[in-house]
């Protein structure tokens, strides 16, 4: 809500922030407006998600455009909790990662296993894994990613 915002604006605000480190928020859509305006001019902004085409009947999704519009430059994709409750697979985030590349936001992308892969000895299988389908999404565009 927006209370918790603003006490975490406060406290980037305040810092200190090293100078030397990029610092970004990501906030739901609905508050990116809200945030990109009360943000210390240090600290970048990030969506949580976005949709992997630049429009059509997508109800309740967000296109990268839509992000630029409020003069947002980030975007998050592939964080554990879309992948695991609402199911997102390597090859979506891939064509996510890669439409909002094209269409001009930078990305983080999240890489990394579930506690059951974990436990299973699996890390590193899932990490090649979910690397192997973003390299093609990515191409040259490595300078406007962060993995995550």
């Amino acid at each position: 809500n927006k209370n918790d915002i603003e006490c975490i604006i406060k406290d980037l605000k305040t810092g200190p922030l090293d100078p030397n480190a990029e610092v970004i928020i990501g906030v739901p859509a609905i508050y990116l407006d809200h945030v990109k305006n009360i943000a210390p001019n240090n600290v970048e902004v990030a969506a949580q998600n976005c949709w992997k085409v630049p429009k059509g009947a997508f109800t309740g999704e967000i296109s990268p455009m839509m992000i630029k519009d409020v003069g947002v430059s980030w975007v998050i994709l592939g964080h554990s909790e879309r992948r695991t409750i609402f199911g997102e697979k390597d090859d979506l985030v891939a064509e996510k990662v890669a439409h909002a590349l094209e269409s001009g936001l930078k990305v983080i992308a999240c890489i990394g296993e579930t506690l059951e892969e974990r436990e299973a000895g699996k890390t590193e299988e899932v990490v090649f894994r979910q690397t192997k389908a973003l390299v093609p999404a990515i191409g040259d565009n490595w300078d406007k990613v962060v993995l995550a």
